[in-house]
């Protein structure tokens, strides 16, 4: 995650990756699996991705305390989909899993394992789906003919307190835009790029335009991202910085509460010492 303008990362944005037939690098970059867990390490890589959209979905709304989602929808049933699914069944919501492929089909068998519902989107569409079950407040969008998916996700996110827009797939820059190109993209030509594919910044006003601010959360968004400009470029940046009268009101409770304990206990905390050990 980055705000830079330009940045660099393999197989994404600037820098070639994922051609070739061998992988190098060096050992203290590399995590040994245990040999238990060599039918599934492979797995890894695209479980953090699942977990790291999700947990960020939940910490950038952890100061909305009106924010308690309860159902989830995943669009797209691939590894990612399904990890997907699975991670947020074990934070117990209710999840609603769309796929292009109609059943008998394996990963809805697997969902049902899990707890979750499975809809084709052949049968059934997103804003059907969201009516048929209720408030979706987690989309994730994954699909080759994406563009009408992305423009019925910006219409319910209109209804939402809360529209997370996470993509899994990669990035193409085509004289100097950059586009969202799902992995399973066959792209023969530039024109056909083009038809294809959305611009990353058409997505991103879009959903901006879409979006409403509830008043309800204390925070400015604007402010928030110039305090962190400002953090950035801190040739001291402080380890603990609480932003916001009501982190800081929250932080200073538990700054007050931690020091009482340690009132209560200090001939306790000091009793540990060797009777050498100067006070």
């Amino acid at each position: 995650m980055t705000t830079d303008d330009t940045y660099f990362e393999r197989g994404i944005n600037l820098r070639h990756g994922y051609l070739a037939e061998y992988y190098a690098d060096s050992a203290e970059f590399l995590v040994k699996l245990p040999k238990e867990l060599r039918s599934v390490g492979v797995l890894m890589e695209p479980t953090s991705v699942a977990e790291k959209a999700i947990g960020q979905a939940f910490e950038i709304q952890r100061r909305l305390r009106v924010w308690q989602p309860k159902r989830a929808l995943v669009l797209g049933t691939g590894t990612l989909g399904l990890l997907a699914s699975m991670i947020l069944r074990l934070r117990g919501l209710e999840v609603v899993a769309m796929g292009r492929t109609a059943r008998p089909y394996l990963n809805a068998d697997l969902l049902d394992e899990i707890g979750a519902r499975y809809l084709s989107t052949a049968d059934v569409s997103l804003t059907e789906a969201s009516e048929q079950h209720g408030k979706l407040l987690l989309r994730r969008l994954k699909n080759p003919h994406y563009r009408p998916v992305v423009f019925d996700f910006v219409e319910k996110a209109r209804e939402a307190d809360v529209a997370l827009f996470f993509f899994a797939g990669h990035g193409l820059q085509i004289s100097g835009r950059s586009f969202l190109m799902p992995t399973d993209a066959r792209l023969e030509n530039e024109a056909g790029a083009l038809r294809e594919l959305m611009a990353i910044q058409d997505v991103v006003s879009k959903v901006e335009n879409a979006a409403k601010v509830s008043y309800r959360q204390p925070g400015d968004p604007m402010k928030l991202a110039a305090a962190i400009v400002r953090l950035a470029a801190s040739p001291k940046p402080p380890v603990h910085l609480p932003l916001g009268n009501d982190t800081l009101k929250h932080y200073r409770e538990k700054s007050e509460a931690f020091e009482k304990e340690v009132a209560e206990w200090h001939d306790v905390i000091t009793s540990t010492d060797y009777d050498d050990v100067a006070a």
